[in-house]
């Protein structure tokens, strides 16, 4: 699903129009970026959450030519699936 069309599902959704729809997402992805930029995380209730994490350097291989590389350390970010959304996705084991 595309921005755009992420953007006229939500505005039919809640029946407002695309332009406030658009501000909405535009507005929820300012405040996740700041929260993990501040926090580390930002989390959405009931579909995940987004969690700043860091990687130690380790050593890799280039699978062309087999020669041992060093990765440098590095801060990633993740996303956590809830529980409730993989349940609601994948249904719930018995």
């Amino acid at each position: 699903m595309t921005k755009t069309e992420l953007q006229n599902a939500l505005a039919t959704a809640t029946q407002t129009n695309k332009r406030t729809a658009a501000l909405f997402l535009d507005s929820l992805s300012g405040l996740a970026y700041k929260a993990i930029k501040k926090e580390g995380e930002f989390m959405l209730p009931g579909f995940g959450k987004l969690v700043k994490q860091k990687r130690k350097a380790r050593i890799g291989i280039n699978p062309k030519t087999q020669q041992k590389i060093k990765i440098p350390a590095k801060t990633v970010v993740k996303f956590r699936v809830a529980k409730a959304a993989k349940d609601a996705i994948l249904g719930v084991k018995k």
